[in-house]
């Protein structure tokens, strides 16, 4: 297993809708297991393939004891918004604000090996199910922010360094890591 570098906003990747995951099999296990690393390396709930630079529909997540992966997920949910709570994203470090979600969802997809998932949730795994497949769909949760705080996070985007802080974040983990990461390191 592998830990990846994380794609911050302005990547393109991360503004594209991903493509249906149709090949199963030993590189799919590999590259769930090192998206499982990776996330329990940064310590987030969730993680997006396209947030690790692969366009294919594929999510991590690790939420309150419940763990695993959705392959290509489709997302219903209730019309009941739960309140607003905070949110930050992996891919836009160091900014938080508050996002209005659905309080259930109910979420179907496949697992690595191509079994059917069905999966309903509520209160942080619902929203993390929404805010992943979001990622899945070319968005961020910036794009969900309304009003003073939708103002306020595209000037603190615009005014933040994320080449500065990809490059801080990657120095920090080659050193504990001895991965990818560092420059010149041998894949």
């Amino acid at each position: 297993m592998a830990i990846l570098s994380i794609r911050i906003i302005g990547d393109p990747v991360l503004r594209t809708v991903a493509e249906e995951v149709t090949d199963f099999g030993p590189g799919l296990a590999k590259l769930i297991d090192d998206m499982h690393q990776t996330m329990a390396d940064v310590q987030g709930a969730g993680l997006a393939a396209p947030q690790i630079g692969v366009n294919k529909r594929i999510f991590t997540y690790n939420v309150d004891g419940e763990q695993g992966h959705v392959i290509n997920p489709v997302l219903a949910a209730c019309d009941d918004l739960a309140a607003g709570e905070p949110e930050g994203c992996l891919s836009v470090p160091g900014l938080g604000y508050t996002v209005v979600r659905h309080r259930w969802v109910r979420l179907t997809g496949v697992d690595l090996n191509g079994r059917p998932l069905d999966l309903e949730a509520t209160g942080l795994l619902a929203k993390c199910f929404q805010h992943e497949t979001d990622h899945l769909n070319g968005k961020l949760y910036v794009d969900r922010l309304d009003g003073d705080d939708r103002r306020e996070a595209l000037r603190a985007i615009r005014r933040a360094n994320y080449h500065n802080v990809t490059a801080q974040t990657m120095a920090r983990r080659a050193q504990s890591v001895g991965s990818a990461f560092a420059v010149g390191a041998v894949q």
